[in-house]
């Protein structure tokens, strides 16, 4: 079943169950895949296209919601939070500090890093390996931190 179809499904389901919440992230997630595959004109979208548009919302809606925290709007704050929870349940398991440090490393080493000069070859690697596993900001701090050291 691809993420279209499960999407669908459990739009409906939200509607039937009368989530409000849910169904708006739902119907979010649903016109962002059906507005990437108009504008690719593609059939189908790949499963890295789909988890890149589910990152770039939860993304936007961080961001949002950091905003409204300093706006001091505690109850758009609060939809933003629930809103990327729920997005975020479309995507894979996040890596944790603790597994992506060990993992860099051995990309460090497989590159030939020597310097923080060399931050743009193992970022690219890193990118590759990591896409949708972690987040670009925290695989680009640990991976400073790590050549600083060498």
């Amino acid at each position: 079943m691809s993420l279209f179809e499960k999407i669908s499904d459990d739009l409906k389901a939200a509607m039937l169950a009368r989530q409000r919440d849910r169904l708006e992230s739902l119907r979010a997630i649903k016109s962002a895949l059906l507005l990437a595959k108009t504008e690719s004109g593609a059939h189908e979208l790949s499963e890295d296209q789909e988890m890149k548009i589910l990152q770039r919302l939860v993304k936007q809606r961080r961001e949002s919601a950091e905003i409204f925290k300093t706006q001091n709007r505690p109850e758009l704050y609060e939809n933003e939070v629930k809103e990327a929870a729920i997005i975020e349940e479309y995507l894979p398991k996040q890596m944790t500090e603790a597994e992506l440090i060990p993992a860099l490393k051995a990309i460090i080493q497989h590159v030939g890093a020597t310097s923080p000069k060399d931050m743009g070859k193992v970022m690219g690697a890193a990118s590759k390996e990591f896409a949708g596993k972690a987040d670009g900001k925290m695989i680009a701090e640990k991976v400073k931190e790590l050549l600083s050291t060498l």
